[in-house]
């Protein structure tokens, strides 16, 4: 199976119930550590990006077929970057753009509280598959947890599997972020919750077991799962992505 979840059939895959009311912010104990953070703001050296919060490792950038990340300035929130638009499905190269992280353990959470965020803007016309943000591991194959937007409404998902399951668990938010708006999407596994945060508010969440392990030696990649197929590349915009371990 390529690196993009490829959904498991429907009695492996659990998505969420209606969520309760929402909170303001994700809140849990213990308060969990920044581990890596990339804004942007500096732009790459080298076709590299380095991680500002002292932990985590540079994002090295990769193509194909001439594709390109630029990097745009907006105010006030510093540079953020767009990866190549999407293709048309008669054409017969399409330029790909993504970034990848080495492997490191602190990306590697286990069976620990664990956050991945970034902030997202993106419109309907943009998303060609299940466009993914953040990947890091294969479903199906040792464990994996992902950031994504779905194709058919827009909502943002979050998704694990845990080592030596082919289970997969889906959280979804309740609205679209496919509207040309920026979002802070935020995925948070704590204990045996699921969850995904939009603009600091819950928007779903599913129950997963507490002994679901998450660690993988695959890279973590951002703005799509491999350069195998264009439909799960992400196409908008990328704004602070940064990973908690508590």
């Amino acid at each position: 199976m390529k690196l993009a979840l490829a959904l498991a059939a429907a009695s492996a895959l659990v998505v969420p119930a209606t969520p309760a009311l929402a909170a303001t912010t994700p809140t849990t104990a213990p308060t969990p550590q920044l581990v890596a953070r990339w804004t942007f703001d500096a732009g790459a050296v080298n076709g590299t990006v380095a991680d500002t919060s002292g932990r985590g490792p540079a994002l090295t950038t990769r193509s194909a077929d001439q594709g390109a990340v630029r990097y745009e300035t907006a105010t006030p929130s510093g540079r953020f970057v767009s990866f190549p638009a999407a293709c048309a499905t008669t054409a017969t190269t399409c330029p790909r753009a993504l970034f990848e992280t080495a492997n490191v353990a602190s990306l590697n959470p286990g069976t620990r509280l664990f956050r991945w965020s970034a902030r997202v803007q993106v419109t309907k016309a943009q998303i060609t598959g299940s466009a993914n943000i953040l990947q890091k591991g294969v479903a199906g194959t040792a464990s994996q947890w992902k950031m994504q937007v779905g194709r058919t409404n827009g909502k943002a998902q979050c998704v694990v599997t845990g080592t030596g399951s082919s289970t997969v668990y889906l959280a979804r938010s309740s609205a679209s972020v496919a509207d040309g708006q920026w979002h802070k999407v935020l995925c948070q596994r704590s204990g045996t919750t699921l969850s995904v945060w939009v603009d600091n508010q819950l928007g779903g969440q599913t129950t997963i077991p507490s002994t679901l392990s998450i660690s993988n030696t695959m890279p973590l990649r951002i703005g799509g799962p491999n350069f195998k197929t264009r439909t799960d590349m992400y196409h908008g915009r990328l704004d602070d992505v940064y990973a908690e371990l508590g």
